[in-house]
């Protein structure tokens, strides 16, 4: 398998060995009347990955992801979830998989009439109606814990919480049906500096131990370089190149280079390396 971007010629799916994919977009094309966000897009997940999904404004990074996940209806194409087609299926079809992912909305999407746990048990009551109340507020409880939350969150109402708490809640009620596959909707935006950096090492701690596949769109650098694999690059109404930050800046796309190589881009590759020779620094005194 190679290690090298493949760009919009190229099919992903044939780059991945069977039993590996999370995730096949093919061919997808998505348009609003007239106005066409995407065209042929090819896209392949592999299991427990982080991918990161970038692109400028406009570009449909939301878009393809309810596509993926049924809440989008494309014009053309192919969706495939564990190797299971997802669109031109009755909801009654797809069950069994929407089980299988968690979806962090951006902005959290709690329902502000429910209490934290309460919103924890959305997915639960939807997909196990017959589980009793009593378990239901034990899962929402170890939820909201597994979040880094405290403990005393779950009879809180959203409105009482910081933005930050209110993106762990969301991300609790995502993990309610213990998902293989994680969406992650800007999880970092409106968050501080240490609050975006300590849900990016929760986000990480989380695929490790629990070993997810995480889509993730995001604008955040610090993101991109922390904790994703891989990144998707979507403009041109598809996407252009998939790879490693190394493999991408090999690129001479302009909107790649302008992207990873703007100030932001070196603020974010300066970080990296400062946190690099700090960790050394700090493991060779302790030698």
């Amino acid at each position: 398998m190679s290690g090298q971007p493949f760009e919009e010629d190229e099919d992903p799916a044939e780059r991945i060995a069977e039993g590996e994919t999370a995730i096949c977009v093919s061919g997808l094309k998505n348009a609003f009347g007239r106005q066409v966000v995407h065209e042929g897009l090819d896209l392949t997940v592999r299991k427990g990955e982080i991918l990161g999904v970038v692109g400028g404004s406009g570009t449909g990074k939301s878009v393809l992801m309810r596509s993926i996940i049924g809440l989008q209806s494309p014009v053309e194409g192919q969706v495939e979830v564990f190797g299971e087609p997802m669109l031109n299926r009755d909801d009654e079809e797809t069950v069994a998989i929407r089980k299988r992912w968690g979806v962090l909305f951006q902005g959290g999407a709690l329902f502000s009439t429910l209490t934290v746990a309460e919103n924890v048990q959305v997915p639960l009551r939807e997909f196990y109606p017959k589980l009793s109340q009593s378990m239901l507020d034990e899962i929402a409880a170890y939820k909201v814990v597994m979040t880094g939350l405290p403990a005393d969150a779950g009879p809180k109402y959203p409105s009482e919480l910081s933005g930050g708490m209110r993106k762990r809640a969301g991300l609790a009620r995502a993990l309610a049906l213990d998902p293989e596959l994680l969406f992650l909707d800007e999880p970092t935006a409106g968050l501080d500096p240490i609050g975006a950096a300590a849900f990016d090492t929760l986000t990480r701690e989380l695929k490790q131990t629990l070993g997810l596949t995480v889509f993730l769109i995001t604008h955040d650098l610090d993101t991109l370089y922390a904790i994703c694999d891989r990144v998707a690059v979507l403009a041109d109404r598809k996407v252009i190149a998939v790879g490693t930050i190394p493999e991408l800046l090999a690129l001479d796309h302009p909107w790649i280079q302008e992207y990873f190589n703007g100030p932001r881009g070196r603020a974010a590759t300066d970080a990296i390396d400062r946190a690099a020779v700090g960790a050394a620094a700090k493991t060779g005194k302790g030698a």
